[in-house]
């Protein structure tokens, strides 16, 4: 595809200068809570195992780490790197963490976990590309992965970014990379309504699908967005960069009164189907990277709706501050009961039931997984003055 590149002219640069005079006036903020992130995220690291916990969760006798995940170490590294960057100290040495990934990759059991290899050694040391690149079989992985062959909406998003973060990384010529970026944004495409809500599933190769597929939730939404954008970057593709504008507009259409991101969406109608739980995640990293991106990308002005959700974590249907300094982080989400949440979804679905949900049947879950601060260092670190 042969597209022409982007150019800035009065009508994009205005917005740019806006956006950075409002990032300007929330940085204190955002510059606070990247550096509760860098403290909190040694709590959650194992050091003889080299790698990051699944869960941090508030027990009885205090906070306990919960497993292990690979995939969020390597989010979380991700957002170490861009802190770093951006002149920051963590104290967690990242280098150690990317070798331990890359000399045993039996723990890559998905297209979406290569995906974020690839984009985690693009950004931390892209000339190990082209041999994790062969070594983990990238110009197969849709075709030999669950993820792929189910259209895995944010699995192959990760996908998606690892291949642009490749081209990005300047190695455009790894055998396969051009087919598998082909398939894999055919896959997000088709998955993508019509206006701009994503499913979470293909609707076409499996029977889940035709059941799941049809309701994204908020990840489905984010990170195809970004995988967009950056693919608009990599191969100056017009359509992929209007790809990225259509969803984050709709999703800035749709985000709630208080800031607030909401958990689950139809791509047929592009109607929130599900309030609840509302994380923390969305509102301090996931939403803002989403943004951040596309604005990148577009030169288009974000600021209002990012830093709208940010102020979520502090300002919301609890009046609660989930910002717990102490322990360096940030409680995970507002949800509802199960059984409440499901019926909530579906009277909203059904068209029977709109408006915010009492207070009273909201609660609050006490835990904080390591990537929810790897993604806030990833969105905010550029943006905070030092």
């Amino acid at each position: 595809m042969n597209n022409p590149s982007l150019s800035l002219d009065s009508r994009q640069i205005q917005p740019v200068i806006r956006a950075e005079r409002a990032q300007k006036t929330k940085a204190p903020m955002a510059s606070a809570l990247c550096e509760l992130a860098a403290a909190g995220l040694a709590r959650m690291f194992d050091p003889e195992k080299q790698i990051f916990c699944d869960t941090y969760i508030r027990t009885e006798n205090g906070m306990r780490r919960e497993r292990v995940s690979h995939r969020y170490t390597m989010m979380t590294l991700l957002g170490l790197a861009r802190y770093e960057q951006f002149g920051g100290r963590s104290g967690i040495a990242t280098a150690p963490i990317l070798n331990a990934l890359i000399d045993d990759v039996s723990w890559i059991k998905a297209a979406g976990d290569l995906g974020l290899l690839l984009w985690t050694c693009a950004e931390l040391n892209p000339d190990l590309l082209p041999d994790v690149y062969k070594k983990v079989g990238a110009q197969t992985a849709l075709a030999r992965f669950a993820d792929g062959r189910s259209g895995s909406t944010f699995e192959v998003a990760w996908y998606l970014t690892g291949l642009a973060s490749c081209y990005l990384a300047g190695h455009r010529d790894l055998p396969g990379l051009s087919e598998q970026t082909a398939i894999a944004r055919r896959i997000l495409e088709s998955n993508c309504g019509p206006s701009g809500v994503y499913g979470h599933l293909s609707r076409t190769v499996s029977l889940p699908g035709r059941f799941r597929g049809r309701i994204g939730s908020f990840a489905d939404q984010v990170y195809p967005t970004i995988a967009f954008s950056r693919l608009s970057q990599a191969l100056q593709d017009s359509e992929a960069r209007q790809f990225a504008m259509r969803t984050a507009e709709k999703m800035c259409e749709l985000q709630g009164p208080m800031g607030e991101w909401s958990w689950h969406y139809d791509s047929v109608t592009g109607r929130v189907v599900s309030r609840y739980p509302v994380f923390s995640v969305h509102q301090h990293a996931m939403g803002p990277m989403m943004l951040f991106a596309v604005s990148d990308a577009t030169g288009i002005d974000f600021s209002g709706a990012i830093y709208k959700g940010l102020a979520w974590i502090r300002n919301n249907e609890l009046h609660q501050d989930f910002v717990e300094p102490s322990l360096g982080l940030v409680w995970r989400c507002i949800y509802l009961d199960r059984l409440d949440a499901w019926t909530d979804a579906a009277l909203r679905f059904l068209q029977l039931r709109q408006g915010p949900v009492s207070a009273s049947r909201l609660k609050v879950r006490y835990e904080c997984r390591p990537y929810e601060l790897g993604w806030m260092l990833y969105a905010f670190a550029a943006k905070c003055p030092k």
